[in-house]
């Protein structure tokens, strides 16, 4: 028992050296081509291009909505060809991963209207940026652009050149190697090549074992010509077939570090780990990324798009993350209900909240005595000195 523990440790070893390889030979990969990094930044940029663009206006009693053709252009036709969806998920990418940190939307204005024609996303791979005596300037495919000349979105500013972002290439480039080799070792691992399930141990001084076709010749004549299921007839003095439990990943902590890699680019990407396929789906996880990272590049972009694109004092931009949220259906009708309850929502919004089509008769707001309209309060027969609510 001994001789086949030693065996098997050797075969672990020599296992394990020979599915890993060397380092150096898993070559170059580019973070954008890594299966967990751009499943990180494409979550990311799904969820904040999934919320609609609202422009608002502050008013004295409030905030309120604005619908106009700007506000149509920016939420629904940004730029020719693309969708506010397309358009949005573009500009997060770049944030993350093509830009470092940046995304540059060029400004096209139509020349008779003076209305913004097109919101155009450049390539961040031609994109430069060059210090100036009075800020910055821009460099795409050779053209110069100042920044009032575009829409530049930054996310981790620089710590020397604010004007622009930093990414996360640096963090991730490690991590994403090492994934990299895990996949490489675990390809080659499970090609079944260092896992054979048997063991034959062969008198060595059998004249057979001394070359190649011997070998060949031996397996042929005591184990190919048996079919599938039938016992195998061999000479107890020449062969002892012995069987083995073969290497798992478990064995050789293959699961364990993928494991660990994918929680650190979960976290450099500031997503849940459930994402990259390590534990299961939380709700409550689920939510707070939605109030913390999506709503926080959704802050980013509304702020930009008002410093860059209005001009009147009282307007602004706003993303509106509501309907990322994980809710059940029940959540939001007795949300509603308790709201139209209280005469703080009209049975049409929340008839909207929960995708039904408005109603004619549910445009009314109602109180919580009897449902009776808000307008017909003071009519109560109770209010009136009699005993009954007509």
């Amino acid at each position: 028992m001994a001789f086949w523990n030693r065996k098997r440790n050797q075969r672990s070893s020599q296992t394990i050296q020979l599915a890993m390889g060397s380092v150096d030979e898993v070559g170059y990969v580019r973070l954008s081509d890594h299966p967990d990094i751009i499943t990180g930044v494409n979550k990311i940029a799904d969820l904040v291009s999934n919320m609609t663009v609202h422009l608002m206006e502050n008013t004295a009693k409030g905030d309120k909505r604005v619908k106009n053709q700007l506000s149509r252009k920016i939420d629904i036709e940004p730029c020719r060809n693309m969708t506010r969806k397309t358009w949005l998920y573009k500009i997060v990418r770049d944030l993350l991963l093509f830009g470092d940190g940046n995304s540059v939307v060029h400004i096209g204005v139509d020349v008779k209207s003076g209305l913004i024609e097109n919101l155009t996303p450049f390539p961040m791979q031609l994109v430069t940026f060059d210090d100036t005596e009075d800020g910055y300037s821009i460099n795409y495919d050779g053209r110069r652009f100042l920044p009032d000349e575009v829409v530049h979105f930054v996310i981790n500013p620089h710590p020397v050149h604010s004007y622009k972002g930093t990414g996360y290439r640096a963090a991730l480039q490690d991590i994403a190697k090492n994934l990299t080799q895990a996949n490489k070792t675990k390809k080659n691992f499970m090609s079944g090549k260092y896992m054979p399930s048997l063991i034959i141990s062969v008198d060595a001084m059998t004249e057979e074992l001394s070359n190649k076709e011997g070998r060949d010749k031996l397996m042929e004549k005591y184990f190919s010509e048996t079919d599938g299921g039938k016992p195998w007839i061999i000479p107890a003095d020449l062969i002892k077939v012995e069987q083995v439990k073969p290497l798992s990943l478990k064995d050789i902590a293959i699961m364990e570090g993928v494991e660990l890699d994918k929680k650190t680019v979960a976290g450099i990407l500031d997503v849940p780990a459930f994402f990259l396929g390590v534990g299961e789906f939380d709700k409550e996880q689920y939510n707070n990324f939605i109030n913390t990272r999506i709503h926080s590049i959704g802050q980013t972009i509304a702020q930009t798009l008002t410093r860059d694109v209005l001009y009147n004092s009282n307007w602004y931009f706003r993303l509106n993350p509501r309907s990322l949220y994980s809710y059940a259906l029940s959540e939001l009708v007795g949300a509603g209900t308790q709201m139209v309850d209280r005469n703080a929502m009209r049975r049409n919004e929340l008839r909207d909240w929960i995708g039904l089509d408005p109603d004619e008769e549910m445009e009314e707001l109602i109180i919580l005595e009897n449902y009776i309209p808000s307008s017909m309060l003071g009519s109560q027969s109770k209010l009136k000195g009699g005993e009954t609510n007509e």
